[in-house]
């Protein structure tokens, strides 16, 4: 037979495993945040554009798509080429970077708005000083061999790097890593919770007899201690010698 469980059920195993879970989200945050602040490198990055400039066209020369559509794809031309080792071998050789081309291309990226003929290179390194390098660099090398791979030269350097007074990292994120840590945190303080809970087979409550025997519960034995019983007996007795009425005959239960 299929077991349900109610609302009202869920919040009573929430509220009964409550430390439990907040010790869960506690214990997260204070991971993530001294993993964020003390164990990863900060990464910082800079970028550098360029536009992408259109052949002379004769005034007296009507809109032509085709050559929309052509600056497009020279454009995303422009952005493979950029991050290809004809050109990334040559910004590795100039700024004697102790790694591959292939390892800086994983440090480069290369985008444009949409319908945009302007090209944005964003270099992301360890140093604040070296990313604002790769940028400027791969935009120059790449802006000096384009006429020798293509045969054009219609390329600008529009803005280039530059290295702020206090530069801010860009990753890792303390702030988002502890917001996902309490979320993670809480999520695996509330699974566990069930858990322990479906794992408990005590009997508890009147409930827990119903269930596990099928039986209905006819009276509860209330539970009492020692001391509350002998200090009832001691107050009844005393009340009856006081008031001079008490006869040894009758009884009384407490």
């Amino acid at each position: 037979m299929e077991e349900t469980i109610s609302l009202k059920e869920i919040f009573e195993i929430i509220k009964k495993r409550l430390l439990l879970i907040l010790a869960f989200i506690l214990g997260a945050a204070l991971i993530a945040a001294v993993v964020s602040y003390f164990f990863l490198t900060p990464i910082y990055e800079a970028s550098s554009q360029f536009i992408v400039n259109q052949g002379q066209q004769d005034q007296n020369t009507q809109y032509n798509v085709n050559e929309a559509w052509s600056n497009t794809e020279i454009i995303n031309t422009y952005n493979v080429i950029i991050t290809s080792p004809a050109i990334l071998d040559e910004v590795v050789e100039e700024l004697e970077l102790p790694y591959s081309s292939g390892t800086l291309a994983e440090k480069i990226q290369v985008g444009n708005a949409q319908d945009s003929q302007v090209v944005t290179v964003t270099a992301t390194d360890e140093r604040p000083g070296m990313a604002v390098q790769l940028a400027n660099t791969t935009v120059s090398v790449f802006q000096e061999n384009i006429p020798e791979i293509l045969s054009v030269d219609n390329v600008t350097i529009l803005s280039q790097a530059e290295l702020s007074a206090n530069p801010s990292p860009v990753a890792p994120n303390p702030l988002l890593n502890i917001a996902i840590a309490i979320v993670l945190g809480g999520m695996v303080g509330v699974g566990l919770a069930f858990l322990l809970e479906y794992l408990d087979n005590t009997i508890t409550s009147e409930e827990d007899i119903e269930k596990k025997l099928g039986l209905p519960v006819l009276g509860v034995v209330s539970h009492m201690e020692d001391k509350d019983v002998h200090t009832g007996q001691f107050t009844f007795k005393s009340k009856q010698a006081n008031r001079g009425g008490y006869d040894g005959s009758k009884k009384k239960t407490i």
